[in-house]
């Protein structure tokens, strides 16, 4: 075993290989970039070093840094986690020369499987069965497009060195294609460094279930059953799951020993993934190989029992698996959900800030590394490389954690899932988190009614109309304002009781959110207050109010819940929800101008990767203008009307700050 390895790369992967490795006593080197000075993983880790600025291209993707800095501390061995430079053969190469250990498979490996048309050609020759597609070297735009319209749309176009859902898109007609193939290949050269894509037919309802594979020096390989990772927003995975719901016997051996046979035909080493797409009949179809760990290996520990971490090192380390086919087995059911910082109601975008309240449910150490008897039926685990009071930065994968389950069987499992999402409290920026929730327990999901569509198939349940705030929830926002007042209060003249020599003091408190305007009438009383919204009266008691965590009774009835104050908006999380409610409070905003809108701006801080307008060019509404990209994404920036370009305020190359006015517009 090692004594020293360095672990190229951030966030919770980083936190999560530096917890085993510890547990096995090996001391652990961390790398980071300007934006991650004082991140998790830094701190976790026995050393770190300095790599280089915020942007991957110049840190994280640096492989000479990276090389450079496990040789001056001493390492031995690098775990490069996933993403980054974790399936670069360059790189696998170079630790190599350097008399280092790369904590995955060899070069040859990742050259054969991570350009996804040389793994398709390898497993033509295999008899695996293909999605039907060209895969080949010709990147002659006219060239592709000639072959999907011989395929028959809708087809998919996709990053040959890509994943993560990145460079892949669907396009339905061909009169689409060849705007979608230079936006595919523009995000292609700027994630990987390789603008090659591949076309291939788009299934309609097709599952996505891939295969986790470990393979030792000694020639033996062995596959850890599955995952079923269908439902996806752009083709990135938002819950995961194993087993597969609906797996037979003897489909999970079919494609298990298809796996094996894959990363046997590459000489693998380490852990990998294969992943297949499989129509609802149960047929399957070769998609890719990932040479890396994935995100979702958690589902397939709190299945086994096993520490797939502790499976690299040792591997790598030279030692051969610890187990045999045989000795394998599924214990239970596991769910992952991965927290984003996102806005699911505005299609998903990324979101920035810092971690101002962050409160997660209890979590139960589950203890790997001794097989599936010592799972925990009451387990939830988070994997997270952020802390309250960090920053979600534009430079990175917007993730906040991973929040993994496990019960006895699937039902359990969700059960202990929807409670969990139920409890995790995240203030400073938008999240996913509610949309969790509605879609574990929505009946698509529940009743494993699965597929790579599920969203988009059932986007009017999953994306209700925003309903209004219950009188409970005003009452505890307003509960939590009164409270600071009248704790703040520390003399006559501060004081808050609402005394008046000829009456009782009236007030109006002015809560809003997207549904509506909440004006709520308050009368301060001796023993408490009244409140009133529209026609509804009650009397409102604080019973407690300790910190974030109120008390209040409406009428009689108990509300509990957590009311936390970012600012103007009073975040209250009570009985599973989370309801934001923007306070308007004149005195504090006395004399401000109104907010100029109308304007053309950036969604967020990023780089504008195409100007598709010149100024004086007449559009029409929806017409794209230009799009940015930020956080590994593209936002096309739309006409919001018909008009004219009065002014192109930035060129390609730019970058923008969060807000910024990107183009002059004028309507009409």
């Amino acid at each position: 075993m090692f004594t020293k390895i360095l672990i190229a790369n951030r966030g919770e992967i980083a936190c999560r290989v530096a917890a085993t490795a510890h547990r096995l006593g090996v001391k652990t080197v961390a790398v980071y970039s300007e934006a991650d000075a004082n991140a998790k993983h830094v701190a976790v880790c026995d050393e770190s070093v300095l790599i280089g600025p915020p942007p991957a291209k110049e840190s994280y993707l640096r492989a000479e840094k990276i090389i450079e800095a496990a040789l001056a501390t001493g390492a031995q061995a690098i775990h490069p986690g996933y993403g980054f430079l974790s399936e670069n053969e360059d790189f696998a190469d170079a630790c190599a020369k350097a008399g280092l250990v790369f904590i995955g498979p060899p070069a040859s490996a990742i050259h054969a499987m991570g350009s996804k048309s040389a793994a398709k050609a390898l497993m033509e020759k295999a008899n695996v069965p293909l999605v039907p597609g060209y895969h080949g070297d010709n990147q002659d735009a006219a060239f592709l497009q000639e072959q999907a319209d011989k395929i028959g749309y809708p087809v998919l176009l996709k990053a040959s060195a890509g994943g993560g859902g990145k460079g892949m898109r669907i396009v339905e007609k061909s009169a689409d294609f060849k705007a979608a193939l230079e936006s595919c290949k523009r995000e292609a050269i700027n994630s990987f460094g390789d603008d090659k894509v591949l076309v291939e037919k788009y299934l309609t309802r097709p599952r996505h279930i891939e295969i986790q594979v470990f393979a030792d020096t000694q020639g033996d390989c062995v596959y850890l059953f599955e995952r079923d990772c269908s439902v996806q927003r752009r083709h990135q995975k938002v819950l995961e799951e194993a087993p597969a719901p609906g797996m037979t016997t003897e489909r999970r051996q079919a494609m298990g020993e298809a796996a094996v046979a894959a990363a046997k035909a590459v000489g693998y080493v380490g852990a990998g993934t294969v992943e297949f797409i499989a129509n609802q009949d149960g047929s399957f179809y070769f998609m890719e190989m990932n040479t890396r760990l994935q995100v979702e290996h958690p589902v397939t520990e709190m299945i086994t029992g096993l520490d797939l971490v502790e499976w690299q090192l040792r591997v790598a380390a030279g030692e051969p698996l610890p187990l045999k086919q045989n000795e394998l087995s599924i214990h239970g059911h596991a769910l992952e959900a991965r927290i984003y910082a996102e806005n699911p109601e505005k299609g998903f975008l990324p979101s920035i800030g810092t971690l101002r309240h962050l409160h997660t449910p209890p979590s139960v150490a589950f203890e790997l590394g001794k097989g599936a008897a010592a799972s925990d039926p009451s387990a939830i685990r988070i994997d997270s490389g952020v802390r309250g009071g960090d920053a979600i930065s534009p430079f990175y994968d917007p993730m906040i954690a991973k929040l993994i389950v496990w019960g006895k069987d699937r039902a359990e499992a969700l059960a202990h899932m929807s409670q969990a999402l139920s409890e995790y409290q995240v203030v400073g920026l938008a999240t996913n988190v509610a949309f969790l929730k509605r879609l574990v327990e929505s009946k698509p999901f529940s009743t494993a009614d699965l597929d790579t569509g599920l969203i988009e198939r059932n986007h009017a349940e999953l994306f209700p109309a925003l309903p209004g705030v219950t009188l409970p929830t005003l009452a505890l926002a307003a509960g939590s304002l009164l409270a600071s007042e009248r704790n703040a209060a520390k003399d006559p003249w501060s004081n808050t009781s609402g005394w008046r020599m000829n009456g009782a003091l009236q007030r109006t408190l002015k809560f809003a959110d997207e549904s509506g305007e909440y004006p709520l009438a308050v009368d301060y009383r001796a023993d408490g207050w009244t409140i009133r919204l529209g026609e509804q009266g009650a009397a409102l008691t604080i019973v407690e109010a300790e910190g974030k965590h109120l008390v209040v009774k409406v009428n009689g009835a108990t509300a509990r819940g957590t009311v936390v104050r970012d600012g103007d908006v009073f975040h209250v999380f009570s009985g599973g929800t989370h309801v934001a409610l923007n306070y308007h409070d004149p005195l504090a905003h006395a004399g401000e101008a109104e907010a100029e809108g109308g304007r053309l701006t950036a969604p967020m801080p990023g780089k504008i990767v195409a100007v598709l307008v010149e100024k004086g060019n007449n559009v029409e509404k929806g017409a794209p203008l230009l799009i940015m990209e930020a956080m590994k994404m593209e936002h096309t920036i739309a006409a919001p009307a018909d008009g004219v370009v009065e002014d192109v305020l930035y060129a390609v190359g730019d970058q923008v700050a969060e807000g910024a006015q990107l183009l002059a517009f004028k309507a009409g």
